[in-house]
């Protein structure tokens, strides 16, 4: 006797299975964690859900001996050493190791950003960043430095501050070898190379955001103390468009 589905054909191993994949169908959820009260269509779901509760990471990396507490996890981390990436973009061939990495670069070439900010409407590619975006609307800093325990929004906030502390520089000037805590230090140091200015006024081009804000601030309400030079020549550019 076969065990197809009735609902959709697919046809399954055994008695166990079909009624096992029914529950796609019906959305019965039998299984239910006693901590939480989530429910689950499979035990075995359960059994993983419930070592969020519990912290037992039974499963371990064999190459570097990092846990998890289920399969799908470490099968992802192995790709880590492994190198393999079986998730292809159809459209630029660009491999991924993970589907949900896919996903996220499918997204940026389609410009779809499927989560939106319920206060302000802002819309994200990913829920991690739309979760990280909330904070600034509740406030929250989860992310605790253990050195002086200044708080973050995000966990990549907290890295880059913890270099303060130790030192890092990670980042390193291909040109002169100067290095940097962040990227974007390192990106602003490479124009005084390239002679790039990408921030620009109708009268003169910034090489940095903060620059063209203080010769702004300096139109406004005049010159501080310490903006003298950028004052000067910004006059002198000034000056030499209009005479133009």
């Amino acid at each position: 006797m076969g065990h197809d589905c009735p609902v959709c054909g697919k046809k399954n191993e055994s008695a166990s299975k079909l009624t096992v994949h029914l529950r796609t169908h019906t959305g019965e959820k039998p299984f239910e964690c006693t901590v939480c009260n989530k429910k689950f269509s499979q035990r075995s779901n359960l059994t993983t859900h419930v070592r969020i509760h519990t912290g037992e990471k039974p499963l371990e990396c064999t190459v570097c001996n990092k846990k998890f507490s289920e399969g799908g996890s470490l099968r992802k981390h192995l790709r880590t050493h492994t190198g393999d990436k079986p998730f292809e973009c159809t459209v630029c061939n660009k491999k991924f190791s993970q589907g949900s990495s896919l996903r996220k670069h499918f997204r940026t070439l389609t410009g779809d950003k499927p989560f939106e900010c319920t206060v302000c409407n802002k819309k994200f590619t990913e829920s991690g960043s739309l979760r990280n975006h909330l904070r600034t609307h509740t406030g929250d800093k989860p992310f605790e430095c253990t050195v002086c325990n200044k708080k973050f929004i995000d966990s990549v906030k907290l890295r880059v501050h913890l270099r303060t502390h130790t030192g890092d520089k990670p980042f390193e000037c291909t040109v002169c070898n100067k290095k940097f805590t962040t990227s974007g230090s390192l990106r602003m140091h490479l124009r005084t190379h390239t002679g790039e200015r990408p921030f620009q006024c109708t009268l003169v081009r910034f090489a940095t955001r903060s620059s063209l804000k203080v010769a702004a601030s300096e139109i406004i309400s005049g010159p501080t103390q310490g903006t003298t030079l950028l004052s000067a020549r910004f006059a002198t550019r000034s000056s030499s468009k209009v005479a133009a």
